[in-house]
């Protein structure tokens, strides 16, 4: 059975997004942190994958839509997490994380198939890490193993490594997640049906009271 496994955060201020602080403040970091996970989450409620699974650090709430599996993360480290993330999904999928809200269900459901035919996807980004990997009959202890994460060369090491263990790479759409201001203006600026734009536009407009991603 294929997943689609979200990496994400539970939206409290000063635990996410703090990046983009400043400008912003945390409650306003937060907010567009439930927005983007709320968009992402959509787009994996919306796709054909036959699992759907949120890799959690902190507490589920109300923003979990019904049909998704719960896993607490675990690790040191990125790249730990990631590892056991996908160990205690078991089987082949793909995993995003909750900061490209501006993916569709069709991007999603066209990853999946690459995956069900065997072959690993690989999501470049434009600062140099990857923003999707879907994985099939492949240890994901040893993907992610000792890749260095958060630097401008992750996502070529993160290729390099696929291939390295014998895995025909995919290269899915390049596309942007939001860590920074600007990324934010501009996931927003591609993709203005989002939740995200909406509250981006809320802040820009200075209304705080704005900020429901109801």
């Amino acid at each position: 059975m294929s997943h689609v496994l979200v990496m994400a955060k539970e939206p409290v201020a000063g635990r996410v997004k703090t990046r983009l602080c400043p400008p912003y403040t945390p409650e306003e970091a937060a907010a567009v942190a439930a927005a983007a996970l709320a968009d992402t989450l959509a787009a994996a409620a919306a796709c054909r994958a036959e699992r759907r699974i949120v890799a959690l650090a902190g507490e589920p709430g109300p923003w979990l839509p019904a049909g998704f599996e719960v896993i607490a993360q675990r690790g040191v480290g990125l790249a730990e997490r990631l590892a056991n993330a996908w160990v205690d999904a078991g089987g082949p999928g793909i995993q995003i994380a909750m900061d490209t809200p501006q993916v569709r269900p069709s991007e999603l459901d066209c990853l999946l198939g690459h995956v069900e035919a065997g072959r690993a996807v690989l999501g470049h980004a434009p600062d140099g890490g990857w923003w999707v990997i879907g994985l099939a009959g492949v240890d994901p202890r040893a993907v992610f193993d000792n890749v260095p994460m958060s630097t401008p060369i992750t996502g070529e090491l993160q290729e390099q490594r696929l291939r390295a263990l014998g895995q025909a790479v995919w290269h899915a759409p390049r596309c942007r997640d939001i860590d920074t201001a600007a990324d934010l203006a501009a996931v927003s600026a591609d993709a203005p049906w989002t939740r995200t734009a909406a509250a981006f536009c809320a802040l820009s407009r200075g209304g705080r009271q704005d900020l429901s991603v109801a």
